[in-house]
């Protein structure tokens, strides 16, 4: 009786979640479920989701070096702590990084060539993945779900 009151005064209906409620739960479990495909995928080849991130960052700066900011604020997901992930990639020599010339607090970290190499390893099983992932989806259904995620993020 007691339990049943205090939901009341909380207005927790932990059976009958609102629709938006719904989707932010999918979106979670979701999120979940693929994340864990890939996690396990990076592991393979050494690296963190979060790690390839950075390299895929890197390659696309087409050979310029890019300040750990810069970095950071690319990164599909935040992470707290960038200067770690890329501790453990240059410790993989997979990138390098320099001090500023100007300003030495400012951090500027290049792709190696080895990181390139990974990358390339990696571009057909994540492909593949990416495709295995939502093969059970029609194309029309794919750029439905696309438009709708980006709506989500475009308040």
């Amino acid at each position: 009786m007691k339990s049943s009151r205090l939901q009341e005064e909380l207005q927790w209906h932990p059976r009958a979640p609102v629709p938006e409620q719904e989707a932010y739960l999918n979106l979670r479990r979701t999120h979940d479920l693929l994340a864990t495909e890939f996690a396990a995928l990076f592991k393979q080849y050494g690296v963190t989701e979060a790690q390839f991130n950075i390299l895929r960052i890197l390659a696309g700066a087409a050979g310029r070096s890019l300040p750990c900011l810069a970095i950071r604020d690319r990164l599909i997901a935040r992470v707290p702590d960038i200067t770690r992930l890329v501790d453990g990639l240059e410790r993989a020599e997979l990138v390098a990084r320099k001090r500023g010339d100007k300003d030495r607090r400012v951090v500027h970290v290049t792709i190696t060539r080895k990181g390139l190499a990974l990358l390339s390893k990696l571009a057909a099983p994540l492909l593949a993945m990416h495709k295995q992932q939502f093969q059970h989806f029609t194309p029309e259904e794919v750029a439905r779900l696309n438009r709708l995620l980006e709506k989500a993020r475009d308040r």
